[in-house]
Order: structure tokens, then C-alpha cells, then sequence
């Protein structure tokens, strides 16, 4: 089970203990769980009966019993404790088991892993200035909320700046329509779409836009083309090159990414590892939550962490073995790994509208 799943089962169990009558309380939109912090109780904890107990009219202890008992028999949830004023605590069914569900998610879903329905309700108008760094943002903000299953419209007050379509920024109507909007104003970008592709090309230009929060000025200089680890976007891109190499390198050494070769058992994924599979489990909450927020920020700095995590394993954990050495189990699972953290880059950059080279 995966953060993601986890999140899905709280909220089943929220809104089966409305419609049950146990609670009286509006169902939220999304329930958030994190990591347990060091000293903590289980795997994972929940907030949201502390959330829930002033509108129940109840106790968040109450609160948390109520749906300490709806989860507790989910399949894949081990325990459920109650802790502190109403906190949920929940301890996964075999730890290595859940890890390799996060893995195998990505595997099967690709460049859509973390992609979901969770606003499949929601028909959105965006609205925007002939402004270039709105525009990109509107665009990305598109993409993101599609991916959680939305139906989007984009307009521009405006005709549209021809250089928009090299920074693949598309418009669905020019003018102010006749319906409620949700206007796109980030802080300007003092530039035009041409001077920006004439400066930095579409990647860098379009990274620049997005990865400062709307309410901040972007950062349009030359440090965007710097190829060093100074430079957030080389970094990311650099990371998920060396992500695509690997497995070219595993198979001129005769092996491929996988778990439990020969009986050996799976790899624990601990050490330098586990903050890089902790932040691919937490990816699918990154990209709704950047379409809830309008905020392709928040995927920008997830793939920046990403990145991070991955170099920090990969020179720590190696996935390929050296000198005489020869492949393993653990080598094998590292991999899986590594191969993991590259289809989320390629992915997350995907979504803001950038490539992903697999050779820098």
C-alpha cells in the first residue's frame, strides 16, 4: 500500500462514516498522511479526526475511534492507533512489500504515474493576461489539473503572442467569456515570449517561468544555461540521464532491475535509499496537490528533491557493481529503484511542459 492508497482508504473511510451516520461532518476533498516523524508510532499518521471533530460537534478522540474502525480492517493496514489528542497512526502490513507496490506502480503507469481522477468533477475556466510568464503558467496548470482527470478551457484577454506556440503554449479562446473564471496572475515575467526563447531556448525559458511561486519574481538570467549542479534544472535533467543510463549499463553486465532473484529476499530499502523511495511514493500528492493550488511550483521543487535524493543514493547505494563484483539482489533492486526515480522526472518535467533528454 502506498501513501497514495493509504490516503484513498482514510478518505473511503471518512465518507462511509458520513454516509452511515456515525459522522456529521462534510467529507473533505483529500485526506493527507505523512511519514511517521522519528519517535513516532507506525509508519504513517493522519490529522484529519482533529480536522473533522469541530464540525462533527464531537471529540477528535471519538472521531479517531470512528474511523480507527472503518480502517483498521482494510486490507494491506496492519494497525490503527490512536495517539496524542486524535492523531491516527497506522502501521503497514509487510514494509517491503509496500515499497515494492510504490515501485511497481511506476513501472506499470509510466509517465502517468501519479496521474489520477480525483478532480474528474470539476470543469475549469482559466483566464489570463497577454502576458508570457502567465501564459506558460496557465498552460502548465492545465496539464496538471488534466492529469487529475479535469476538464479545462483557457482563455487570454488578448490575441495571443505568436512566440507563444515555440514555448508550447496553446489558447483556447482570446477575449473575456460570459462565465465564472479563475484568473492566472503570476508576478510578470519582464520579458517577451521572443526574448526569453532567444535567450534561453523554450526548456530553460519555461523552467524559469514556473519553478518560482506565482507571487515571486522569476529568475530569467543566463544561470539557467549553466550545465553544473548550481543549476536546479541541469541537475534534474542530469539526474534522470544518469537514471536512463543505468539500465544500458546493467544490461552490458547481463542484468535487469527486479526483486527476489534466487530466494534471496527483497532489498530493504534503507539508508541513503529510502528518502529517494519516500519521495516517489509522495509524488502522486505532489501533482494533486500542485493542481489543487494552481502551483507548478510545487512539482518543480518536488523534482529538485528528487534529483537530490537520487545522487545521494546512487553514490551511496551504487546500482551497478564495480571492478570484479558481481550483480546481486541488491544490485537488481537499486535499480528498480533508480529506474523508478527516472520515469518520475521524465514525467513531473513532462507535466510542466519540458523535455527530459536521456543523453546531456
Amino acid at each position: 500500500m502506498t501513501p497514495a492508497d493509504l490516503s484513498r482508504t482514510v478518505l473511503r473511510a471518512v465518507r462511509r462514516a458520513v454516509d452511515e451516520g456515525a459522522l456529521r461532518a462534510p467529507v473533505p476533498a483529500r485526506v493527507r498522511v505523512e511519514r511517521t516523524r522519528p519517535g513516532g508510532s507506525g509508519d504513517y499518521a493522519c490529522a484529519v479526526a482533529l480536522q473533522l471533530a469541530a464540525p462533527a460537534a464531537l471529540p477528535a478522540l471519538e472521531v479517531a475511534a470512528v474511523l480507527r474502525e472503518r480502517v483498521a480492517a482494510e486490507p494491506g493496514v496492519g494497525r490503527v492507533e490512536i495517539t496524542g489528542p486524535g492523531f491516527l497512526s497506522f502501521t503497514l502490513d509487510a514494509p517491503a512489500t509496500g515499497d515494492r507496490a510504490v515501485l511497481d506502480a511506476v513501472r506499470e503507469q509510466g509517465l502517468a504515474y501519479g496521474h489520477g481522477d480525483a478532480l474528474r468533477e470539476e470543469i475549469l475556466q482559466f483566464h489570463h493576461a497577454r502576458e508570457v510568464r502567465a501564459a506558460v503558467t496557465a498552460h502548465a496548470v492545465r496539464r496538471l489539473v488534466v492529469a487529475q482527470g479535469a476538464r479545462v478551457r483557457v482563455s487570454c484577454a488578448e490575441a495571443s503572442d505568436p512566440d507563444w506556440a515555440r514555448l508550447g503554449v496553446t489558447v483556447d479562446a482570446h477575449g473575456t467569456p460570459p462565465v465564472p473564471l479563475t484568473g492566472i496572475r503570476p508576478v510578470p515575467a519582464g520579458a517577451t515570449a521572443g526574448e526569453l526563447l532567444e535567450q534561453l531556448g523554450p526548456d530553460a525559458a519555461r523552467w524559469g517561468l514556473l519553478r518560482p511561486a506565482g507571487h515571486d519574481r522569476a529568475a530569467l538570467g543566463p544561470d539557467l544555461l549553466v550545465q553544473g549542479e548550481a543549476n536546479p534544472l541541469f541537475r534534474v535533467r542530469y539526474a534522470h540521464a544518469r537514471a536512463r543510463a543505468l539500465p544500458r549499463g546493467a544490461a552490458l553486465l547481463g542484468f535487469t532491475a527486479g526483486h527476489d532473484p534466487d530466494g534471496e529476499g527483497p532489498y530493504p530499502y534503507d539508508g541513503a535509499a529510502r528518502p529517494l523511495l519516500d519521495l516517489i511514493a509522495d509524488h502522486p500528492g505532489v501533482l494533486l496537490a500542485g493542481a489543487r493550488h494552481r502551483a507548478p511550483d510545487r512539482v518543480a521543487r518536488q523534482l529538485e528533491a528528487v534529483a537530490h535524493a537520487f545522487f545521494d543514493f546512487h553514490d551511496s547505494c551504487p546500482p551497478l557493481p564495480a571492478g570484479d563484483e558481481k550483480p546481486s539482489a541488491a544490485h537488481r533492486a537499486r535499480l528498480a529503484l533508480a529506474e523508478a526515480a527516472g520515469t518520475v522526472l521524465a514525467g513531473g518535467l513532462s507535466l510542466l511542459g519540458i523535455r527530459a533528454p536521456e543523453h546531456l
